[in-house]
């Protein structure tokens, strides 16, 4: 994939291992903005983090534990959340599932 391509298709987009039981893809992105879903395995760790980067996700299937900023809530299919940037925020998969995560700018550290 390369930047601010017009179409994007899940079958020819490669998927990047995160560690235990998470993998995801890229599926867009531009200087101010990505999309990339996430699929979770039950038990994996989405572990606590922060980044400069606002985010905005769904979740599309499944059910997560959700902690952002000290708060948790159970978040399932056609839930979503917001993290403002530099805030700690991190996710457990209670029912196996996929997030969909969109940032804003874009996160080169995921390219």
């Amino acid at each position: 994939m390369s930047y601010e391509e017009k179409f994007i298709f899940e079958d020819r987009t490669r998927w990047q291992d995160c560690g235990e039981g998470m993998r995801r893809q890229i599926m867009g992105y531009g200087k101010d903005l990505m999309l990339v879903k996430i699929e979770f395995n039950k038990g994996a760790v989405g572990a606590m983090h922060s980044h400069p980067h606002s985010q905005s996700s769904m979740v599309v299937s499944g059910s997560f534990e959700v902690t952002i900023g000290g708060e948790t809530s159970t978040l399932h299919a056609g839930d979503g959340y917001f993290v403002a940037p530099g805030v700690e925020h991190g996710v457990l998969c209670t029912e196996q599932g996929t997030l969909i995560d969109t940032f804003a700018p874009c996160r080169e550290d995921f390219l």
